[in-house]
This record gives structure tokens, sequence and C-alpha cells, in this order.
């Protein structure tokens, strides 16, 4: 990932790389695809859903509070980190 370390700085988020055929160093992110199979399974052809039922799909998953995000939702926290680094502006 380029700029990781700018990104880290910037944020204060630190970024981590994994090791290649290692999910147990991955947890948030094996318990995010299980998420998204209860809606999009395995295999699934994305071409037979609308762009408003993906949408729809990543609009669930974005608004939904998680554990690892100390509750707050991943929307939440992208906004906050935007805001922080200046990319956009508070509302």
């Amino acid at each position: 990932m380029a700029g990781h370390k700018a990104f880290t700085m910037a944020t204060d988020i630190p970024i981590y790389f994994c090791h290649p055929g290692s999910p147990w160093e991955r947890g948030s992110n094996e318990n995010t695809n299980g998420r998204l199979r209860r809606n999009l399974p395995k295999n699934s052809d994305l071409s037979i859903y609308s762009a408003e039922d993906l949408e729809m799909i990543a609009n669930i998953h974005n608004h939904k509070p998680r554990k690892a995000l100390n509750w707050r939702t991943p929307a939440e926290v992208m906004t906050n980190a935007l805001t922080r680094t200046g990319s956009i502006k508070p509302k």
C-alpha cells in the first residue's frame, strides 16, 4: 500500500500488513467477509444486483456499530479520520 506511513502519520490510524494465508492475523477482515456473505453468498454473480441493491448492502454494513471500533460505525470512523486530516469539512 503506497503512502501507508503518511496515512498513519496524518490520521493516527496504524496500518498492518498480514502474512499471506494467515486469516487469523486478519480477524476483523474475516468477520467482515462473513457479514457480507449474509447478503452476498460466495461466488455470487454481482451483475444480477442493481447498483441500488449494492449501495443498500454497503450502507447496511457501513452503518452498523462494531466492537472493534469501540461500538462506532465504519462510516463514523471514516468521517472522523477524513475530518481530522482536512480531507472533508465537518457539517
